[in-house]
């Protein structure tokens, strides 16, 4: 008889290392600089800052398993936005700058341990070099993931942050700091969604549906439907863990704020932190926390990207594009990150609204899925039928969203002082304008189908 969920082991270990491939070097450094910034205010701020860094991720996870792929969800616009979208989220999120970013953090997490006569730009070469090598090797068995991440390597990592967090929590090095610091004063809930808005993990979570449900089958499942459940489970997990440790790291900075008032890091407050408490083994703790971290980052993000393209384009197997995703990581972690940084930001910030909007379809779609968990062939019809009637409404809730992300991220990475249209909408001060604008769509093709319909059209 074939099983319908994993045991209560194997579904905790997917859920650890579906943890360990979001939980990299920026999602250890947001919360506790938050905690410092909000001082009073870091509950709130908190507050805000899980919605969007937990639970848009979270989200993200069960609208890719209701609807199978990112490709899959992105289809619905058109086929050619979703090969393109798709490349794109893929490429940024992996060799263009986070990949890249993992080995930098790594090695300068890492040089206050090195001896001081050694040249930085050799020790860097020769890190990197060893780091992705590493995380080649590691990579080569994507459905095993689990057994390293999920059983190793992530209940590693969470031990050393307890380990650190609950020294702070044992014997706190200070307080907060005399006042909040600028938005944090005058709408801290707000400040926080938007500071849990930079893990970018929504795009991430988009990447790696494909690895997850991979290890999820590894595991002796193989109806659809009780994939994608298990996939959204495992997301839940993964976003309880992340809540908890995001929970310690505010209260870190919160304790720390009196300590580093003036702070703009996130990873000093934890070094700070770390050697309070633990003298010269601080700096070993941290370095070891931000190298697992980066590793694990490396290791899915290179998983998922070389699976997925290996199956889009042929050409070249899982190897080649793996060696190839590692290779250019390689050589812009010590050639060309300060120049890719440029044009990657802004990328992201473009791609990152459109991300929520099609996150945001897949849930109100949700029966959407249908097709993506294998419903019956009636089931899979009607769904299909729905799809068809909304897609009018959003294609152009979609098409005025990626109008304002991609325009004001354009501006904001080679223009700042530039003054756009786009700067009236609400919310544009936060970097939200594209939510009034993406509702407006979403209501206009709305009344426009209900407007044909009325006029003897599909209905």
């Amino acid at each position: 008889m074939l099983a319908h969920r994993l045991n209560r082991r194997d579904g905790l270990a997917v859920g650890v290392m579906l943890f360990s491939m979001f939980f990299g070097a920026g999602n250890l450094i947001l919360a506790p600089l938050l905690g410092v910034q909000a001082a009073g205010s870091t509950p709130l701020a908190l507050a805000g800052f899980i919605v969007s860094a937990v639970g848009l991720p979270v989200l993200t996870i069960a609208a890719i398993a209701l609807s199978g792929s990112v490709r899959q969800l992105a289809d619905r616009i058109s086929p050619l936005f979703s090969e393109v979208f798709a490349a794109l989220v893929y490429l940024a999120i992996g060799p263009f700058l986070a990949i890249p970013r993992t080995a930098t953090t790594s090695y300068e997490m890492l040089r206050p341990l090195l001896p001081t006569d050694l040249s930085p730009t050799a020790a860097l070469l020769v890190f990197s070099l060893a780091f992705f090598a590493v995380a080649y090797v590691l990579a080569m068995h994507p459905s095993r993931l689990t057994e390293l991440m999920g059983k190793a390597s992530g209940p590693a990592l969470l031990l050393l942050i307890v380990l650190v967090v609950g020294a702070v929590l044992v014997s706190p090095p200070g307080g907060p700091a005399s006042a909040a610091a600028g938005d944090y004063a005058a709408r801290p809930l707000v400040a926080g969604f938007v500071c849990g808005y930079q893990t970018m993990d929504v795009l991430a979570a988009l990447a790696f549906g494909i690895v997850i449900a991979m290890n999820v089958r590894e595991k002796g499942l193989e109806d659809t439907r009780d994939v994608a459940r298990q996939v959204m489970r495992s997301g839940a997990i993964a976003g309880v863990l992340m809540m908890l440790i995001y929970c310690g790291f505010g209260y870190l900075g919160y304790t720390m704020g009196s300590v580093v008032p003036g702070v703009g890091n996130g990873a000093e407050v934890i070094a700070a932190a770390a050697r309070i408490e633990f003298g010269s083994l601080g700096a070993v703790l941290v370095a070891a926390i931000f190298g697992l971290a980066c590793l694990n980052v490396c290791i899915g993000l290179t998983c998922s990207i070389s699976e997925y393209f290996s199956e889009r384009y042929a050409r070249l197997g899982y190897r080649q594009w793996a060696l190839a995703v590692v290779v250019v990581s390689f050589l812009l972690s010590n050639v060309g990150l300060t120049a890719i940084l440029g044009y990657s930001v802004p990328l992201l910030l473009a791609l990152y609204p459109v991300a929520i909007c099609l996150v945001a379809m897949g849930l109100l779609q949700g029966r959407v899925g249908r097709s993506g968990v294998g419903r019956s062939d009636a089931g899979n019809a009607g769904a299909r039928v729905g799809d068809a009637r909304d897609a009018p409404a959003w294609r152009l809730a979609v098409a005025l969203c990626a109008l304002d992300s991609v325009t004001v991220a354009l501006r904001d990475g080679y223009a700042p002082t530039l003054w756009l249209p786009f700067d009236m909408l609400p919310l544009a001060d936060l970097h939200m304008g594209w939510i009034t604008l993406a509702v407006l769509g979403l209501v206009v093709g709305r009344l426009w189908r209900c407007a044909r319909s009325g006029e003897g059209g599909v209905q």
